[in-house]
C-alpha cells in the first residue's frame, strides 16, 4: 500500500496562472491554487471539503502550447506549468456547458425558490447565457413532496452529486445516490423510495444546503425565498479537516 507523503515530504512547486507567477504544494489542484490566488476558475460540482467528482467540466483549462482541456478540480499543481483559465475556446466550451444545463431539464428562473441564489443561475450570467441555442428536452420530471421538511423537484436537478457526497461522507447516512445514465440518470434516496419513507435519511437539511440550485429546498418556500446558511461550508471543510 502506497503511503501518504508528510506534511515535511511535500514539495512546493512554482507555476503559472495566466502568465502569473504563483507557488503551491504539489498536493493542491489547479482549482486549489487559482481560489488561493484570487483567480476564478468556475465550476458547480466542486464543493472544499467534499471529494473530487469532476462532473460538471465547467472548470476545464488549458496548458500553454497542449491542445488538451483538463478538469482544474482533479488536476495536481506541478512544477513549470503554465495554466490558462480564460481562452476564447474556454469561454465557448462554458457557455455550451451552461446552455446544456438548462436545456437538459426544466429550469424556470422566475418560479424558483431559488431565483436570485442559484449557482447555475449565476454561471449563465458569467458565462454570458442571455439564450439557449440548442433544443430542450421538455421531459417531466417528478416533485417529491414527501418529507416531513423537505422536497426534491428533479427538474432543477444538474446531478452535481453534492448532495449525494455531503450525505455519504460527512453525515455517513448515505441517503443519496445516482440511478440510470445519460439522460435518465438521477438523485435518489434509498434505493428510489420515496424520500419520505426514507429509514436512513437523518434530516440534517445537509444536502439542501448545499444543492446549488433549485433542486433541494425547504417545505414552504416560494420563488425567490429560499436561503442558504452562509456559515455552513466553513463549517463543511472544518469537518473534513477535523477527520
Amino acid at each position: 500500500m502506497m503511503k501518504q507523503a508528510t506534511a515535511s515530504q511535500i514539495r512546493v512547486v512554482t507555476l503559472k496562472i495566466n502568465d502569473r507567477d504563483v507557488t503551491a504544494r504539489e498536493d493542491e489542484t489547479i482549482l486549489q491554487v487559482a481560489r488561493e490566488n484570487g483567480i476564478r476558475i468556475p465550476s458547480l460540482c466542486y464543493v472544499e471539503g467534499l471529494s473530487v467528482w469532476g462532473a460538471c467540466r465547467l472548470c476545464m483549462v488549458e496548458f500553454a502550447g497542449d491542445h488538451r482541456l483538463v478538469a482544474a478540480c482533479s488536476t495536481r499543481a506541478a512544477e513549470g506549468m503554465e495554466v490558462l483559465t480564460h481562452t476564447d475556446r474556454l469561454r465557448r466550451y462554458r457557455r455550451m456547458i451552461v446552455e446544456l444545463l438548462f436545456a437538459e431539464r426544466n429550469h424556470v428562473c422566475a418560479v424558483c425558490v431559488s431565483n436570485g441564489r442559484c449557482e447555475l443561475q449565476n454561471l449563465a450570467t458569467e458565462c454570458g447565457v442571455d439564450h439557449v441555442r440548442v433544443p430542450y428536452r421538455t421531459a417531466v420530471y417528478h416533485v417529491d413532496a414527501s418529507h416531513d421538511w423537505f422536497r426534491v423537484d428533479h427538474n432543477r436537478c444538474v446531478l452535481c452529486t453534492r448532495c449525494v457526497r455531503v450525505c455519504d461522507e460527512i453525515e455517513g447516512a448515505h441517503t443519496w445516490d445516482l440511478m440510470g445514465r445519460g439522460m435518465n440518470c438521477q438523485v435518489i434516496t434509498d434505493l428510489h423510495k420515496p424520500w419520505g419513507e426514507s429509514k436512513s435519511c437523518t434530516g440534517c437539511g445537509k444536502c439542501v444546503q448545499l444543492c446549488p440550485t433549485g433542486a433541494l429546498v425547504r417545505h414552504g418556500t416560494s420563488a425567490g425565498e429560499m436561503e442558504r446558511d452562509a456559515d455552513f461550508l466553513p463549517y463543511l471543510s472544518r469537518m473534513r479537516h477535523a477527520e
